[in-house]
């Protein structure tokens, strides 16, 4: 991050030289005088908003105040320091809340407005405001904010991508629903997608409260289980009938299957480049936790005891406090699947369980999880998961639950016993003249006991 940030400081210096060299010349070249005004249309605050985007508004300060001092030794206007970091410092603050890469025309426009008043300021300061230096001057002040914008948009995605590093722009994108992989996988696996959002409900609610983007939380989770989509009937929240594919196979061989998961994908996520902080939570999201339901079905099955590596998962355990998020969020949601009662008391009791279970297999200890953020989790966990798992009064008149008696439709075919059988009920209009028999009549006579005996 050091040779970015070093990189970026020259890359603005540069920007802002070739800059100045180009509005000289070209108001030479329409015979504009003077041409000294050109300073002011130099895009310093690029170089400001970067940073804001890639790191953070504290290292943007530092980073403007900097480079302001630096464009001054070239400049030979005392106060135009001043000018660039007042530019440079409101355009980092007016990106901080960046959602889309159309706030930056708008950051752009901020800067063009703070420029023009600067310079103002300097004019006045300096008594030129009424000669002919100032309207060329406020010209250049006012569209350096739309140099600026383009300067941005034009190397934000370089940087990217030569420094493989995400921002929050990125990651709104990312956060679309309709991106083509999120599509994939409501088609192939609607149970894993459904999952992979209430994850997401989850880790944003907490992410803020332990220090973590929530932006790169969420887009995560949404994320880490895209690898479902190569064998999504072997996964339970997309089996659609009561038989599941896994009792056909050895515990083993589920196992492996359940493995492959990751492993497809962080393919699938090379394959739709995907940011690297994403592939690594997809690859960390499990850790090597172990394969509890297949162990103790291969214990039960085998004859001897089965090797518990051979059903952990590969890992590796969570590096980052964003993958042990997305890793707690995901054990919790798919435990919660399988309670009946569900009350407040119920689900914190289960959110407890299974959080203390991951910590103490160890699967936290290799990211900057602390006992307190564990303890912030749980909390959240328990209040969101209360919401979502919420009850419903019963609607009066209907029951849900019970299954209508289904019709018997003359020469309808039924299956019985894995045979199909043709029911044939006569209709009344097949036996018109025949009457049931009235009581008493066409019935065997029970005899007398009395009769009997006297006889």
């Amino acid at each position: 991050m050091l040779l970015l940030l070093g990189s970026l400081v020259i890359l603005t210096l540069v920007l802002g030289r070739s800059f100045q060299y180009f509005f000289q010349n070209f108001t030479l070249g329409i015979g504009l005088f003077p041409s000294g005004t050109a300073i002011y249309g130099m895009p310093i605050a690029a170089g400001a908003i970067l940073v804001a985007l890639i790191f953070d508004f504290h290292t943007a300060i530092i980073f403007s105040f900097i480079v302001s001092l630096l464009t001054g030794l070239w400049t030979g206007e005392p106060l135009y320091p001043v000018y660039a970091f007042v530019g440079s410092l409101v355009g980092a603050f007016s990106i901080m809340k960046c959602k889309r890469r159309t706030d930056i025309l708008r950051s752009g426009v901020y800067v063009s407005i703070i420029n023009v008043f600067t310079v103002i300021g300097i004019l006045l300061f300096t008594d030129r405001l009424f000669d002919e230096y100032a309207p060329i001057a406020l010209l250049y002040a006012a569209t350096s904010g739309i140099v600026v914008s383009a300067v941005v948009s034009l190397v934000l995605p370089a940087i990217e991508y030569f420094f493989k590093v995400t921002t929050d722009i990125t990651l709104l994108e990312l956060l679309d629903l309709n991106q083509p992989i999120m599509k994939n996988l409501l088609i192939a696996a609607p149970g894993t997608y459904h999952h992979s959002v209430i994850v997401g409900n989850l880790v944003e609610a907490v992410a803020e409260d332990i220090g973590v983007n929530p932006l790169l939380a969420r887009v995560s989770a949404y994320y880490h289980d895209i690898g479902k989509m190569k064998m999504p009937e072997y996964f339970v929240e997309n089996q659609k009938g009561t038989v599941s594919r896994h009792d056909r196979i050895t515990p083993h061989m589920s196992s492996m299957i359940l493995m492959a998961h990751v492993k497809e994908g962080v393919e699938i996520a090379r394959e739709y480049k995907l940011p690297e902080p994403i592939k690594d939570i997809i690859q960390q999201h499990h850790g090597t936790c172990l394969m509890t339901y297949f162990y103790q079905k291969a214990r039960d099955s085998e004859n001897g005891e089965p090797i518990e590596e051979n059903y952990r998962y590969q890992g590796p355990k969570p590096q980052s406090r964003v993958a042990a998020l997305v890793m707690l969020a995901d054990a919790v949601e798919a435990a919660s699947r399988v309670l009946q009662n569900t009350t407040p008391a119920r689900i914190e009791s289960l959110v407890d369980t299974i959080v203390n279970h991951i910590f103490l297999d160890g699967q936290l200890d290799e990211c900057e999880l602390t006992l307190k953020d564990i303890s912030i989790i749980k909390k959240k966990f328990t209040y969101v998961l209360t919401g979502i798992l919420h009850k419903r009064i019963e609607y009066p008149g209907f029951n849900f639950e019970e299954k209508k008696k289904e019709k018997i439709v003359p020469g309808e075919e039924v299956t019985l016993n894995n045979k199909n059988i043709r029911i044939e009920v006569p209709s009344q209009d097949e036996y018109p003249n025949k009457k049931p028999p009235e009581k008493g009549k066409g019935q065997p006579q029970k005899s007398d006991p009395s009769v009997k005996s006297a006889r």
